[in-house]
């Protein structure tokens, strides 16, 4: 079959793998209908040291159930799924306790052995607790937005529930990539009713504004501090998601956070140290929170407003490619040229 791999930095290629098989009793293969670019699969782009082999990538998709081990329950061969980012067994304490990007028996696409999304198919371990099995045919306009339930839009919910947010909280939300905008989708859906989005792309922020915020923030740095501090009277809001995960992000997080406030990262942190100090949080009480989104956690909660199309979380897909123009699909969001980029294989 075809996948995509990626050599190094900026060397994207689609080749030619053997094919996924079951390999253990709770395996099934899942035929990719739908997969796509994420931002983090950019940092790898950005980054990633070279390399005589190349190695799979993508860990976003929905597909049809090809094959199923003996021990997986609660699925059959040409149901219609989702597939979360991180894989898991969806039983162990973590698992319950709603963590399952730190599931005892689970594990990240793309190691040991396990395949990436932006392929024909991928062999998905502990399928019975990973898989979602979703009511639509392969050909579902809902695809898209099923497809943001693998990741994106359960990113930018994750920061919104990690932050606490209510109809009482006026919140900013820092990036306007499709996490930022799943952000602020998020933070209306749970009722906030005051959401900054501070971007500076014009198309994107007017997205922005449709899935619910309020106001946008186009200036940057102190510049934009201030004016999100002149928008809440000079104290700034009670929660931020952060979604873009460099430390100048961080920095105007600590900037815009009312006293007694949340920062949410959700955003993959590209720095090793930030200010976590006494004069800009500690003295004024200000919580950090976040980090990777335990995405099967949500799904079930988020996808009957997605199945009902009261929410199209889809929209972030702003271009399509096949899976032999995946390079291109990288070069269009390294560009900016595209929002997020959806594959179809």
């Amino acid at each position: 079959m075809r996948a995509t791999l990626i050599y190094g930095a900026g060397d994207v290629r689609v080749e030619q793998v053997p094919d996924p098989r079951i390999e253990a009793p709770t395996d099934a293969v899942v035929r990719v209908l739908v997969a796509c670019v994420c931002g983090s699969d950019l940092h790898q782009y950005h980054n990633r040291s070279a390399a005589a082999e190349g190695a799979t990538i993508g860990h976003e998709f929905v597909g049809v159930v090809e094959d199923l081990g003996r021990d997986v329950t609660g699925l059959k061969k040409g149901d219609v799924v989702i597939a979360p980012f991180v894989w898991s067994d969806n039983t162990c304490e973590f698992c319950r306790e709603g963590l399952h990007t730190s599931c005892r028996h689970g594990g990240m696409w793309n190691a040991n052995g396990v395949g990436g999304g932006q392929a024909e198919a991928v062999r998905v371990p502990q399928a019975a607790g990973t898989l979602v099995k979703v009511p639509v045919g392969e050909d579902s306009p809902l695809l898209p937005s099923l497809l943001t339930l693998s990741d994106v839009y359960c990113t930018g919910y994750h920061s919104a529930v990690r932050a606490e947010v209510s109809a009482r909280t006026t919140v900013t939300v820092i990036g306007d990539g499709a996490v930022g905008l799943s952000a602020v989708l998020s933070a209306r859906r749970r009722g906030a009713e005051r959401i900054i989005l501070m971007g500076r792309h014009k198309d994107r922020t007017d997205l922005g504004r449709e899935f619910g915020a309020t106001d946008v923030v186009a200036e940057r740095g102190d510049d934009g501090i201030a004016k999100v501090l002149e928008l809440t009277r000079g104290d700034g809001t009670h929660a931020v998601l952060e979604a873009v995960g460099y430390l100048d992000a961080y920095d105007t997080a600590l900037g815009v956070v009312r006293a007694g406030g949340v920062i949410s990262r959700v955003g993959v942190p590209q720095y090793e140290e930030a200010n976590v100090g006494f004069g800009r949080m500690f003295f004024r009480n200000v919580t950090l929170t976040g980090g990777v989104a335990p995405a099967r956690a949500y799904i079930e909660e988020l996808l009957p407003d997605v199945l009902s199309g009261t929410v199209d979380p889809g929209r972030v897909f702003d271009a399509a490619v096949s899976l032999d123009d995946v390079p291109d699909g990288y070069r269009m969001m390294n560009d900016r040229t595209a929002l997020k980029v959806l594959i179809r294989p």
